[in-house]
């Protein structure tokens, strides 16, 4: 406990993080069904209780007057929902140490969600080999992040940027699945191909319960990013769609739970079947959880310096850009993953007249006028700026931002 952070800012940062860390594990141990990933989503539990209880005890001992104390319950009902999102992990992983069962055609259509666990190991003189995190720049440049290392028997989770990796380490990445390829030519690996099931024309009732739990994999994960924007930027209208985000996860898992229920009919063993109903009640976890934070919002409460501040020095940043004339994404399409060319940065919302479109689909138009709202790593803003057509300058003073035309 000592080497805790003991500013509140610092400790919010780092829960907020931690809890994302144990969402990425959860999913990436389900997908390799490895117990060793899992158990570490469970002692990451560990350490995001003792930070909630030390979080808990500073806000107390902060809230000195009346408006103190209003300002504070904002920031504990925060905390409050980052400790649901961690332990909706915790629940994710244990279908792996548990044994819950997963079917295999799970595991395979998780590879089409809109981010994707990959695991890959640094081979010997590849260009991965001796170079730091920070040095490769990997966010940016392939779009996948490591969220883990395992180094012969240890585990190292949420590795800093001067981690120096070495030959035989096994990373555990996370991103757009067309960032795999380039990714293992950097660590040196052969070739990778996604794995193939026999095409049924008929459409089971397994099918139909695995691609809802795929779905409401995704919309769990943008409703928290959303949620932290809309706390982020104090933004009614990314809170509205949170709540109508969660609406649908309730919709899903009674669907789901419909399916899994007549799947049961058809199949031999339906204990096999357990880890999908489980799995849906932690989607639906998260998405509640995702709720509960834009709360404050919707309520119009006044909300504490520090919690934007400290969702603001995360890992994966949000930033909401405007399109200028002339600029390299006005008028580009919207074709998944990365936003723009080697940012890392990804899309959440299009705001154009007024109104936010989430999520938008393929195929979408960026027009001059629209303002992006997207989330990635700190180092991809500068690059995402110039290609909205503003150069970035941070004020050291404030710790605010400026975005200057590129054109006069």
């Amino acid at each position: 406990m000592d080497e805790r952070p003991r500013n509140l800012k610092a400790m919010l940062s780092e829960a907020k993080d931690t809890s994302e860390l144990m969402v990425d594990l959860g999913y990436a141990a389900l997908f390799f069904g490895d117990e060793g990933m899992a158990n570490e989503v469970i002692d990451l539990e560990h350490e995001l209780s003792a930070l909630v209880h030390e979080m808990r005890a500073v806000c107390v001992k902060a809230a000195r007057s009346p408006r103190d104390a209003d300002q504070m319950s904002g920031v504990l009902h925060l905390i409050g929902a980052i400790e649901r999102m961690g332990n909706a992990a915790v629940d994710i992983a244990k279908i792996v140490t548990k044994r819950l069962g997963i079917p295999a055609t799970l595991v395979h259509d998780l590879a089409a969600a809109d981010e994707v666990s990959h695991r890959v190991r640094v081979r010997e003189g590849c260009q991965m080999a001796g170079r730091t995190l920070d040095e490769l720049e990997l966010p940016s440049e392939t779009g996948m992040r490591v969220v883990a290392i395992r180094r012969q028997r240890a585990w190292i989770a949420d590795p800093d940027d001067d981690e120096v990796l070495r030959t035989d380490d096994v990373l555990i990445t996370r991103g757009p699945a067309e960032g795999i390829a380039e990714l293992r030519e950097l660590a040196g690996a052969p070739e990778w191909h996604v794995a193939t099931f026999a095409e049924d024309p008929a459409i089971t009732d397994l099918d139909r319960a695995v691609d809802v739990l795929v779905e409401m994999k995704n919309v769990s994960e943008t409703a928290v990013a959303l949620a932290y924007s809309a706390l982020l930027f104090k933004d009614a209208t990314l809170a509205a769609e949170v709540v109508a985000l969660e609406d649908r996860l309730d919709e899903m898992r009674v669907h789901l739970e419909l399916w899994v229920l007549r799947a049961a009919a058809e199949t031999v063993d339906p204990s096999q079947l357990r880890g999908l109903l489980h799995l849906g009640g932690a989607a639906e976890e998260i998405g509640d959880a995702a709720q509960q934070m834009v709360w404050l919002v919707e309520a119009g409460e006044e909300l504490h310096p520090v919690l934007q501040v400290a969702l603001g020095d995360s890992d994966d940043v949000v930033v909401k850009f405007p399109i200028a004339s002339g600029s390299a994404l006005a008028g580009t399409i919207v074709s998944g993953g990365q936003l723009g060319d080697d940012t890392g940065f990804h899309l959440l919302a299009i705001r154009r007249s007024g109104r936010a479109t989430m999520r938008a689909r393929i195929g979408t138009q960026i027009l001059e006028g629209d303002e992006l709202i997207a989330y990635g790593p700190w180092e991809g803003r500068d690059d995402l700026a110039e290609q909205c057509g503003y150069r970035l300058i941070d004020d050291e003073d404030t710790g605010e931002i400026e975005l200057e035309p590129l054109r006069g």
